[in-house]
């Protein structure tokens, strides 16, 4: 998914659901209702440039360990599945089911031919309001290969909005370094302070140039050139979404012009 981008940055638009089968605040005609969504969001996102999407579950309240729902599994294989059938086969589609259930993202990934996942706590430890978060990195890799989905690209948060980490400071390329041994793919970070989420990405790239990094969010048209300078990648959620959550395609294509500039 990374390979060979050159000057290319890639843009993921966030394609937040609402609660779905097998979950707390689930409400009958909501499965009907997150896949009207996911359709028209990622229609608009595809319509207006950008390079994919993560359809992400937006539940309020999450499990937390590795294992959810089977309805709640089915429910979101089935909109990733029509997600592919309203974008193309080169736009790239993630699967994140919150609030660390890799295992069923993989095992969604797998079956609707996605191209990524994205990780909350694939190493350490990390708080949560859901209760401490503990990564399994050994039963995630286990299963990715016991389902062949070694080609599926392992997103990994080491500094954002969801991961945490418990435990004494270390720095962020000790954070990126434990990423990697557990075959992460990419690592991502946002810090809110722009200076510090610059220093972020320049300080993994510094330690290894040639790991993808992601940045979690916080940017829109008009820091994206500073916030993305060093970066390999985003994900961008509210900036593209109106009031109702709907994704609007014309402030897609206005941000994908900002970013194919930065490509020249």
């Amino acid at each position: 998914m990374f390979r060979d981008l050159g000057k290319k940055k890639l843009v993921l638009g966030l394609v937040h659901l609402v609660p779905l089968p097998g979950t707390p605040l689930y409400e009958e005609g909501n499965f009907e209702i997150a896949l009207d969504k996911a359709i028209k969001n990622s229609t608009a996102l595809f319509r207006g440039g950008a390079d994919g999407c993560l359809v992400q579950t937006t539940e309020r309240i999450y499990p937390s360990g590795d294992d959810t729902d089977y309805a709640r599994l089915a429910s979101m294989a089935v909109i990733t599945h029509e997600v592919r059938r309203a974008t193309s086969q080169d736009f790239k589609i993630g699967v994140q089911m919150m609030w660390n259930c890799i295992t069923p993202s993989l095992a969604v990934a797998k079956a609707t031919k996605a191209d990524f996942v994205r990780c909350v706590a694939l190493f350490g430890t990390s708080t949560s309001p859901y209760g401490i978060i503990n990564a399994d990195p050994y039963k995630v890799q286990l299963y990715r290969r016991i389902i062949g989905a070694q080609k599926i690209t392992m997103i990994s948060e080491i500094e954002g909005f969801h991961y945490h980490w418990l435990g004494d400071d270390i720095p962020i390329e000790e954070k990126a370094q434990m990423a990697m041994k557990v075959n992460a793919d990419a690592v991502e970070v946002v810090h809110y302070d722009e200076e510090i989420n610059n220093k972020l990405v320049h300080d993994i790239k510094v330690y290894d140039p040639t790991l993808p990094v992601v940045v979690g969010g916080r940017t829109n048209a008009e820091n994206a050139p500073s916030r993305l300078k060093e970066a390999d990648a985003v994900f961008v959620g509210n900036y593209f979404e109106d009031e109702a959550g709907l994704i609007n395609e014309q402030r897609v294509q206005e941000y994908m012009g900002v970013i194919r500039s930065m490509e020249k």
